[in-house]
């Protein structure tokens, strides 16, 4: 805050405790006004839009691919439909660190607005579960009789009703979840089999299960404050050109400090703020804190006390605005907004890691073959030949089978023979492996280490190329 913030408010107006906590530290639980107003209506479109594409993600396929899968067992990954596997790793790294330096951008500037617009735990809690509660419970004021009513039918009634259907929910998230991780079809393969035949799968869906149950109807909002390290960041990402849900101090203090509303004063004239202490702004925010103490760790930007806060203003005649949108230094200083060097800073590096990642993703092949030659073996004399083995590996990262591999040398002649089966066969997703020799006259090699570039075919198709080396000795007799 400002030092005129700090002139003003009474140091008594400032708390050092979080409101989820009582002085004897035990949990306090939070019944929030339920919200409406302008922006609220866009958070809840746009949360019902981002919950279907959480949903239907795992479901929807791309080119026979699952649009979205963290496999993180096997280490197969899919995004966007497109298929990455563990020798593709440094690639969902780069995505990861793209994210990562995204929200960092987006925060400074923007403030902590991916918590209360996008994250899957705000919009869960306050879009789904909190939403059913008002239907069951009632609003704040019902909610915090009925926590105070002794176990009566009424209650168990109200009380049960709302843990089944919470638990009911956090069971079909908890199978959603359970589809990003071992894809969908692998998930209703076993939903359609017999539990008793996948009990390992239905220990963790029940494990999962009882993790977001207690998410979100204990834990709730102690997620943001006290577990998520994102909140942590703000202290180091924001400052006072940064944009947040922000109280107008300057406005709703003045001179006098802030008061009761009574519409037979002339504020003017008595030289008191705007904001007339309703607490409709602490009533309402889901987190339990007084915006008007300034930027504090536990604001997820959710802006419920805008909307209550222009609705106080507009019934009692005053300008919209007390609680908005702003940097500190628009409202002390009236100062418009500025692209910061530290933005251009991190726009910078977030530009090069997405221009790394999109040629990385050009240079990315469907198909990936690896020859090495086999450890401990150097060279074998066979006559006027020499023969190296050599291990290989074909990734196929494709949705078609491949029924016909073979391998050829390109830019020297020699002999090529697998170990084993001369027919290879490579399904879809899938891999093979095996070992081969290559044999080479030893008058048309120049050195002793000499380059090899193998091409691997499908029949008559070159679907792939790889380099290795090859051995012969310094000198022939």
């Amino acid at each position: 805050m400002s030092k005129l913030a700090d002139e003003t408010f009474s140091p008594d107006s400032y708390r050092d405790t979080i409101g989820t906590i009582d002085n004897e530290g035990k949990r306090k639980f939070i019944y929030p006004k339920k919200p409406s107003g302008k922006f609220y209506s866009y958070r809840k479109w746009l949360s019902y839009f981002l919950l279907l594409i959480l949903v239907v993600n795992p479901f929807l396929k791309v080119n026979g691919n699952q649009f979205m899968m963290f496999n993180i067992l096997e280490r197969r990954f899919n995004i966007f439909g497109f298929p990455f596997w563990p020798q593709d790793f440094y690639l969902v790294v780069l995505f990861m660190i793209i994210g990562v330096v995204f929200i960092i951008l987006f925060t400074v500037i923007f403030g902590r607005i991916f918590c209360g617009w996008i994250c899957p735990q705000t919009i869960f809690l306050e879009m789904v579960f909190r939403r059913i509660e008002y239907w069951i419970e009632g609003d704040r004021g019902a909610q915090m009789r009925l926590a105070k009513q002794e176990w009566n039918v009424e209650k168990i009634r109200k009380k049960g009703l709302k843990w089944t259907v919470f638990l009911i929910i956090s069971f079909g998230i908890a199978n959603v979840f359970l589809a990003y991780l071992i894809g969908s079809d692998v998930l209703m393969e076993m939903i359609e089999d017999s539990p008793a035949n996948h009990l390992k799968t239905l220990i963790s869906l029940l494990i999962f299960t009882g993790i977001f149950y207690f998410i979100f109807v204990w834990f709730r909002e102690q997620v943001c404050i006290i577990a998520c390290p994102y909140g942590r960041l703000q202290g180091v990402l924001l400052d006072n050109k940064s944009i947040n849900v922000a109280y107008d101090f300057v406005r709703g203090e003045k001179e006098a400090g802030r008061a009761k509303f009574n519409k037979k004063e002339d504020r003017t004239l008595s030289g008191k703020g705007d904001c007339i202490d309703c607490r409709q702004c602490v009533n309402v925010c889901p987190t339990g804190i007084d915006i008007r103490n300034g930027t504090q760790l536990e604001c997820v930007n959710c802006t419920a006390c805008i909307d209550e806060c222009d609705t106080i203003m507009e019934s009692v005649g005053f300008p919209k605005g007390l609680i908005r949108y702003a940097s500190e230094d628009e409202i002390e200083k009236k100062a418009a907004f500025k692209f910061t060097a530290r933005m251009k800073g991190y726009t910078a590096v977030l530009v090069i890691l997405v221009g790394m990642l999109v040629g990385l993703l050009f240079l990315r092949t469907d198909v990936e073959a690896l020859i090495l030659r086999l450890p401990g073996q150097l060279y074998q004399h066979k006559g006027e030949n020499v023969s190296n083995v050599f291990t290989y590996k074909i990734i196929n990262k494709t949705n078609n089978d491949f029924n016909a591999i073979h391998f050829k040398l390109k830019g020297i002649k020699g002999d090529l023979k697998l170990v084993g089966n001369q027919s290879l066969k490579v399904p879809k997703q899938g891999m093979a492996s095996g070992t081969l020799f290559v044999e080479i006259n030893k008058y048309l090699l120049e050195s002793d280490k000499t380059k090899l570039k193998i091409e691997v075919f499908d029949g008559d198709k070159k679907i792939e190329s790889t380099t290795t080396s090859f051995l012969s000795p310094r000198t022939f007799d």
